[in-house]
């Protein structure tokens, strides 16, 4: 019988109530209260502090604090990643970002999602499904990621828009829903 952090990662329903998920999410609460705690100069500090959250990457990642996660060890990034202020990743399912993958202010990226059906809502259950962004992406300010979308290289998404959908590599989406407005060269 699978656990219910397994049934998350595996995109199945999940109860996160359950003790063992609980304990990881307030980990990584705990971590994210002492990375937007620290001050400018604490740079290398924010640094361990990403090393420690996330799955992998955070040894060059740049944020402007404050930033914001469920577990952080479903979240993989690449080099050179940069954050700016109030960002919040829900990964309950994985997210993946690619090398100098940059984040305007308010971005939330989300893999969490619940039931249409009351019912099940109602005994709590949930489920997730991945996020992956790829590398040298420019996202603008107050995007929003819905579960299960995959965002290629190269691409800009408008400050903003929501994105539904996978938006290929190469090419400048915005809206709501995000949409391809024109490749880029």
């Amino acid at each position: 019988m699978k656990t219910e952090r397994e049934k998350m990662i595996a995109g199945e329903f999940y109860n996160a109530s359950d003790p063992e998920l609980v304990q990881a999410s307030r980990r990584a609460h705990l971590l994210c209260q002492r990375l937007n705690a620290t001050t400018e100069e604490e740079i290398a500090a924010r640094r361990d502090i990403f090393q420690e959250l996330f799955a992998t990457g955070g040894d060059s990642v740049w944020c402007e604090p404050p930033f914001y996660c469920d577990y952080g060890d479903n979240i993989s990034i690449g080099a050179g990643v940069f954050f700016n202020f109030d960002c919040v990743i829900l990964d309950p399912a994985p997210v993946t970002i690619g090398d100098r993958t940059m984040f305007g202010p308010a971005v939330q990226i989300y893999t969490a999602s619940h039931p249409m059906d009351w019912r099940l809502r109602a005994k709590g259950k949930e489920f997730a499904k991945p996020v992956s962004i790829g590398s040298d992406v420019w996202v603008g300010g107050a995007v929003v990621f819905s579960p299960g979308v995959t965002v290629g290289d190269r691409t800009v998404i408008g400050a903003g828009s929501v994105v539904t959908r996978d938006i290929p590599d190469d090419v400048f989406a915005a809206g709501n829903p995000c949409r391809v407005i024109r490749e880029l060269e």
